[in-house]
């Protein structure tokens, strides 16, 4: 999302992370449920420093990881937004896209709506030629809204994620989907 901007559906509303996140924040990296396809949990004072470093690097490319809070109630209940791959980092290349959110809010197509307006956001405002989204083989709730986002499998781009440990094997394999910006117009005038 681009630093500082706030984009709203009509369930939720994308924002920077503010320091009074913390709690919220350091669940969506800790909570066993959340982190089922990660192969690490961060403790209070690591998530601190990785939402300030999100927002350090979400100032400095222009767009980055944000809080999606629900309107509806004010609480941030997810992770969602745009993020440049490194070249050489192990990961296909390009700008990524990804969602992380608590379990009281699956099954309601929150990550869906949220990573609309994300995808949406990155075609219209940064004018991106593509964007690819990247899941545990096995993570079939992950896969199931890129394919609602119009995301393609590109299965010649499946990889083994370089910073999964050889203590979790199961977490190794990644699918790579990706969805241009012709194939997103073609979507949206479907």
């Amino acid at each position: 999302m681009r630093h500082g901007a706030r984009l709203e559906t009509p369930r939720i509303l994308v924002r920077p992370w503010r320091e009074n996140d913390l709690e919220a924040f350091h669940r969506l990296n800790s909570d066993e449920q959340v982190m089922e396809f990660f192969p690490y949990r961060r403790d209070r004072e690591e998530s601190l420093a990785v939402m300030r470093d999100m927002n350090r690097r979400s100032r400095r490319d222009g767009f980055g990881w944000a809080a999606a809070e629900d309107k509806a109630t004010g609480a941030v209940i997810g992770i969602v937004g745009l993020s440049r791959v490194a070249p050489g980092d192990g990961l296909p290349p390009g700008v990524e896209t990804g969602w992380r959110f608590v379990p009281e809010s699956w099954g309601k197509g929150l990550a869906t709506e949220a990573a609309q307006a994300i995808v949406d956001h990155g075609f219209v405002d940064f004018g991106l030629d593509e964007i690819v989204a990247f899941a545990v083989e096995g993570n079939a709730a992950s896969i199931a809204v890129m394919r609602r986002l119009g995301m393609e499998d590109d299965v010649r781009s499946a990889f083994d994620h370089p910073r999964v440990p050889d203590t979790h094997p199961h977490l190794l394999r990644h699918v790579c989907y990706r969805i241009s910006r012709q194939g997103w117009l073609a979507k949206r005038t479907a």
